[in-house]
């Protein structure tokens, strides 16, 4: 059975950079070599103040929803950066939403 994609290709417009982590460490006890990927996503901005004891401030985040698996080698998303409208940010949390077969359907990551 087929499955629609719930972030289709025509929605995703805007250029992104993003280098993911991968976890664990390689024989040698090194990390593993990023994985790094020049895309097109659908970006959605969002911003919260946070008021602290001294100051207020401003918290700007975001979503990158990206059609399919953007890192099949990579069982799970668990950090990294990108770089979008020229500023880089921080993966925060990256999800792989699949399939009731086990296939990815779409990725996003939350940005920081």
């Amino acid at each position: 059975m087929k499955y629609p994609c719930l972030v289709p290709k025509i929605l995703c417009k805007t250029d992104i950079h993003v280098e993911l982590i991968q976890e664990g460490l390689d024989k040698y006890g090194e990390e593993f070599p990023k994985v790094v990927l020049d895309l097109q996503c659908n970006f959605q901005d969002k911003a919260k103040t946070i008021y602290t004891a001294e100051k207020k401030a401003v918290q700007v985040t975001g979503t990158a929803l990206f059609p399919g698996d953007i890192a099949p080698e990579l069982p799970s998303i668990c950090g990294g950066s990108v770089t979008v409208f020229g500023v880089k940010r921080r993966v925060e949390q990256g999800t792989k939403a699949r399939n009731p077969d086990g296939s990815v359907n779409y990725c996003r990551l939350e940005v920081v």
